[in-house]
């Protein structure tokens, strides 16, 4: 039992030490535009496929030490982490006045072309390239809604005089040069993060895009990072409270250990 239960509250810990680093990632990453956080997943490996669901099992056998404490399988119970998934709510949407800056209200991505194929992300702050075409701030192509090869569907901005309407038009004067690709992404499992706010869509994933009808672009915003401060404080420190209990359940265990080899087996 000892045996076991050490490393029960050994798994526990590894678990609430991987929450920990998903938190931190969160705070580090709430000043960001359009960033989304992460939640950590686990789930109880074992003892719970082997337990008999909604049923009480009462010991039917004479008083004993096997009796006195029915463990239902929890001495070969382990915490098993399923990953992170990605909060995908909406962030807060904040003025900047710039009119090369852009948010979408409502479930949508902006499509733009990396060096390393299409990509998706929620950071509106673009601005304009050397070459006259609207880019990220890292140089990244954003792309036009449109048939063809992504190379093919950039946009081309020849002044900062450009007017954007709520369904991703964009004027010059007016004159309308192109109209942004909005997608919404109908399982957002599919998608995976690359850094700087990028995501792509997972290997072997057969994933249903279609453009965005029900987001909203708005000129001269940017979305906020989804992250709340207070939230995820407060998680951290419960967190950080469990992996200190489990640190001490462990060296509790790794003490009866160090008792039945060296005192029991004197006896």
């Amino acid at each position: 039992m000892g045996n076991k239960g050490i490393y029960t509250a050994l798994s526990g810990a590894v678990a609430q030490n991987q929450r920990l680093d998903t938190i931190a990632n969160n705070i580090a990453n709430v000043n960001t535009t359009g960033f989304k956080k992460d939640r950590q997943v686990f789930k109880e490996y074992l003892t719970a496929a082997e337990k008999v669901p909604d049923v009480i099992q009462v010991p039917k056998i004479p008083a004993s030490i096997e009796s006195f404490y029915d463990l239902q399988s929890a001495d070969k119970g382990y915490v098993d982490s399923s990953g992170t998934y990605t909060d995908m709510t909406q962030g807060s949407v904040r003025s900047t006045g710039n009119p090369l800056d852009l948010a979408v209200e409502g479930q949508g991505f902006f499509e733009v072309l990396t060096p390393r194929g299409v990509r998706f992300t929620r950071n509106g702050g673009f601005k304009i390239s050397p070459q006259g075409q609207l880019v990220t701030r890292q140089g990244y192509q954003v792309l036009r809604q449109g048939q063809g090869a992504p190379e093919t569907r950039t946009i081309p901005i020849s002044s900062r005089n450009l007017t954007v309407s709520y369904n991703g038009n964009i004027f010059e004067g007016e004159e309308q040069v192109a109209q942004l690709s909005v997608m919404t992404i109908a399982d957002a499992d599919a998608l995976r993060k690359e850094g700087e706010s990028l995501y792509s869509v997972k290997p072997n994933y057969n994933m249903q895009m279609t453009p965005a009808t029900d987001a909203q672009v708005h000129q001269g915003f940017l979305e906020t990072s989804n992250v709340n401060i207070v939230d995820e404080m407060t998680k951290m420190i419960k967190t950080s409270r469990n992996f200190e209990s489990l640190q001490k359940a462990i060296k509790a265990f790794d003490s009866m250990n160090g008792k039945l080899v060296n005192e029991v087996a004197k006896v």
